[in-house]
């Protein structure tokens, strides 16, 4: 089983990941296969002012030696450059305890109040520091551990926006234009409609309001019978949903056409059994490559609503949590939409779970015996 913790605060001295169950053997370079995932998280059209303070970087503190997992605990640190700005009211020492830049006033939409209620704190920072999407570099380093195991069992993995704003920006599933996406500021194929987005984003920051949007996690090569039919906590299609409905802001997951095929009737829903030389195959995808809790070896679809940011330069109206007076929500530096970072963060929520569902179901304490355990599953699964 593959266990995912993280630590750390936005403002804090850094963000420590642990992974623990990584089979050993795996090829692994921070440089190659984990920074260049933290960068497309810091990418995209709309990001604020930390995208420029912060340059993430990941170091490896345990877990791998001489570019190799050795199959002990992974551990990883990003450190937080903001930090320098923010000792005197983040350092862990006693007394240190300034009322500069504490936040009474509980933002619509975020974990301040809730937050504040359950943890018994006055000063809202202490909610904020932990609750801040800035903790989603550290899901996307372990993500992107996740992202090269699968790379080394043949998946392929993609993430990407189809809509923002509003806007759809779909533009149908390429796997030859991976490349693209990096090239495109709202991480989408659709470029005729990269414009109207952009518009809209310029717009919504003039007016101190935030754009949300949905986004897309796909992976390909994906075998027949991950998950489980057999138990409700087993279902792959759960679990799925559990992780990527915990990534900041989003509201709605779906695998494959999800909420549209609930208004249609079977016969438009459900996707045809094909045979021939390649055994068994399917006419259509409706079902985002998973069924009963399994995948059916189809590209499995998992798509993620976002919903616009609560950090508003506008702010709503709210309560003030010491004089308990109407006031305006607290405002703390953000982005006018992180529609395409998003994509990243459900992307690697997603790629864990597989891993996890990969390793679950073949075992084995290196990356050898996964490799020989899942080729005699396919060569099975193609005979069946």
């Amino acid at each position: 089983m593959l266990r995912y913790l993280s630590a750390g605060e936005t403002h804090g001295p850094a963000l420590t990941v642990l992974l623990d169950g990584v089979p050993a053997g795996l090829p692994l370079v921070a440089a190659d296969h984990v920074d260049p995932w933290l960068r497309r998280r810091q990418a995209g059209y709309g990001r604020g002012q930390r995208m420029l303070i912060e340059q993430d970087h990941a170091t490896f503190r345990g877990g791998v030696r001489a570019g190799r997992t050795t199959g002990g605990p992974l551990s990883i640190e990003i450190l937080n450059r903001d930090w320098a700005n923010w000792q005197d009211v983040m350092g862990a020492e006693p007394g240190n305890e300034p009322r500069k830049r504490a936040l009474t006033q509980p933002r619509p939409g975020h974990a301040d109040l809730a937050g504040g209620v359950k943890y018994h704190h006055k000063d809202l920072r202490d909610v904020l520091e932990r609750a801040s999407a800035r903790e989603t570099a550290s899901r996307v380093a372990a993500g992107a551990v996740s992202l090269r195991l699968l790379e080394e069992l043949s998946v392929a993995a993609c993430a990407r926006v189809v809509s923002l704003g509003g806007v759809d920006c779909d533009g149908g599933m390429r796997w030859d234009r991976l490349a693209d996406l990096d090239g495109s500021p709202l991480r989408t194929f659709d470029q005729s409609a990269e414009e109207r987005i952009i518009d809209l984003i310029d717009s919504a920051k003039e007016n101190g309001d935030t754009l949300g949007g949905v986004v897309e996690a796909r992976f390909k090569g994906v075998p027949i019978g991950l998950g489980s039919v057999m138990q409700w906590d087993r279902k792959l299609d759960g679990k799925l949903a559990q992780a990527v409905m915990s990534v900041h802001s989003v509201k709605g997951v779906e695998i494959g056409d999800g909420w549209r095929a609930s208004g249609l009737p079977g016969s438009q829903v459900h996707d045809a059994i094909t045979g021939g030389a390649e055994r068994y195959g399917r006419a259509s995808n409706r079902a985002g490559g998973l069924e009963g809790g399994m995948t059916n070896g189809e590209e499995l679809v998992v798509r993620a609503a976002v919903k616009p940011i609560a950090t508003l330069m506008k702010p709503l109206p709210t309560v003030d949590v010491l004089t308990h007076e109407p006031a305006d929500a607290a405002r703390e530096r953000s982005d006018v939409t992180a529609v395409p970072a998003a994509s990243i963060v459900v992307l690697a929520m997603a790629a864990l779970t597989l891993a996890d569902a990969f390793v679950d179901k073949f075992g084995g304490d290196t990356l050898g015996e996964l490799r020989e355990r899942l080729a005699a599953h396919r060569a099975y699964a193609a005979e069946f």
